[in-house]
């Protein structure tokens, strides 16, 4: 093992006692140096320091003034769009679908013709009826013209009575012949008009269930394809019990009940209806009411199971007064704002909440009256009696303030 000589571990401590004494000595100017300055000495005067203070200790804040506005009052919920009417096609006769005149998704009137059944066994009955009229009407023809003279002859006496009945029972037997007959062509001629299907309401056509070629049921309960009636559309939605009476108070008295159409993710506004309808009875299982609003629906933007977003207007506030709505604060004793009085000394007020009006605004029902003004921002460095300093306020009105 090396051992130092003893004038070098000499040499080493006189270096270590002559850094420890220069460090004291540069500890002790600096102390020196900062007793020289005041505190804040070197600042500039006028602005706001670390906390947003002003010359002579007032906060900078933005502030709103309170006003009045007729508010709606809004009730949200969430609905399923449904057809105004939706009907599945089928064929009323039995037989092989021929033609197909209608495109999937297709818009379609009432009365058009969407497919054709081959009809030529029905032409063939109809002609069969048709032939056997006419032979009972010759029947009929002649059976008349012989009881026509078997009356002559009995008038004569020249005619037993049992011929003349018999003769008008055969007259008899070959009319019902002629109206069975009759009936027969007219249930042939139906047969071949239900041969061609056409649509029983205006709409939109989905898939084709059924392609040419098949043979067709009327028992069926497939059917060739759905028509949809989304002009207009109808939207079913619940809304809780306890809002029945103002709802009820509105639709039985004739009033219209604006509702208001969003998308799934509430984002978009799909339409403006009215509600129409509100459900008879309470559902006990959810303790909610059923409603169904109707909807124009002219862009078609509306389809058949579409969940959406309802807001209806159920009443509006008549000169509520209403703040910007970065004024309201929450807290755990509830709602508040900061009024700012006229000598720029703040309040602390808890308010009551009414709902939203617009996307910066909020209805108050009181704490806060119209001309009130707010502190908007610099909230969160206030107490009741602080000062504050306005920093949207113009200068003719700072200099009013200072006279």
């Amino acid at each position: 093992m090396t051992h130092l000589s003893r004038p070098a571990r000499s040499f080493g401590l006189k270096w270590l006692l002559l850094l420890l004494v220069m460090a004291i000595i540069a500890g002790v100017i600096w102390r020196l140096l900062s007793a020289g300055h005041g505190p804040g000495e070197g600042m500039p005067s006028g602005r706001p320091g670390a906390h947003g203070m002003m010359g002579g200790g007032a906060t900078l804040v933005h502030s709103g003034v309170a006003s009045t506005a007729d508010v709606p009052v809004w009730l949200n919920a969430l609905g399923t769009v449904i057809p105004n009417a939706s009907v599945t096609v089928t064929s009323r006769v039995d037989g092989q679908l021929e033609q197909v005149f209608f495109t999937e998704g297709q818009k379609v009137s009432a009365g058009q013709l969407l497919a054709q059944i081959d009809p030529r066994s029905f032409q063939a009955t109809l002609n069969q009826y048709q032939g056997e009229l006419s032979e009972n009407q010759a029947l009929l023809k002649s059976a008349e013209l012989t009881l026509a003279r078997y009356r002559k002859l009995a008038a004569q006496d020249a005619l037993a009575r049992q011929d003349l009945d018999s003769q008008i029972a055969t007259v008899g037997q070959y009319r019902g012949a002629v109206a069975a007959d009759q009936a027969q062509i007219a249930s042939a001629k139906l047969s071949i008009e239900y041969a061609r299907i056409t649509a029983p309401i205006s709409g939109r056509v989905g898939l084709r269930q059924v392609d040419p070629g098949n043979m067709v049921q009327s028992a069926s309960s497939t059917g060739l394809v759905t028509i949809t009636q989304m002009q207009p559309a109808a939207v079913t939605f619940s809304v809780p019990q306890s809002e029945i009476p103002t709802l009820v108070s509105v639709l039985h008295q004739g009033q219209s009940l604006p509702a208001t159409l969003y998308d799934q993710d509430n984002q978009h506004q799909l339409g403006s209806g009215e509600v129409k309808f509100i459900s008879n009875q309470i559902d006990t299982a959810t303790g909610t009411v059923a409603l169904k609003a109707v909807f124009a629906n002219q862009d078609e933007s509306l389809f058949a199971n579409q969940f959406v977003n309802l807001r209806l207007q159920i009443r509006v506030l008549k000169g509520a007064t209403v703040i910007p709505a970065q004024a309201l604060q929450l807290s755990s004793d509830g709602s508040f704002v900061f009024v700012i009085n006229q000598d720029r000394s703040v309040t602390r007020k808890a308010v009551t909440t009414g709902p939203a009006f617009g996307d910066d605004q909020q209805a108050i029902l009181s704490g806060v009256s119209p001309g009130d003004r707010l502190v908007t921002e610099g909230i969160d460095r206030l107490t009741s009696g602080s000062k504050v300093s306005l920093a949207d306020e113009k200068p003719a009105a700072a200099g009013a303030v200072s006279k």
